[in-house]
């Protein structure tokens, strides 16, 4: 799991915190929600696909605009 880090103090610490790096890398928080993810140059991109499994909710239909229309007219 990633570390979580408030955006002052990643901003106080940001040369230190990133020397330090891991695999999962940083959330960085503000006003308590995560806003940016720091991650090492060498992850890999495959490592992220379905990385958001779970997390993620869709609300309605996605495949539409919700508005109404005749192609006929």
């Amino acid at each position: 799991m990633a570390t979580r880090i408030s955006a002052s103090k990643f901003k106080e610490q940001c040369l230190g915190l990133l020397d330090h790096l891991d695999e999962d890398g940083l959330i960085i928080n503000k006003h308590g929600k995560p806003v940016a993810r720091v991650l090492p140059v060498h992850t890999k991109c495959k490592d992220l696909i379905g990385s958001l499994a779970g997390k993620i909710r869709i609300n309605g239909d996605i495949e539409s605009t919700g508005i109404k229309w005749d192609a006929e007219s």
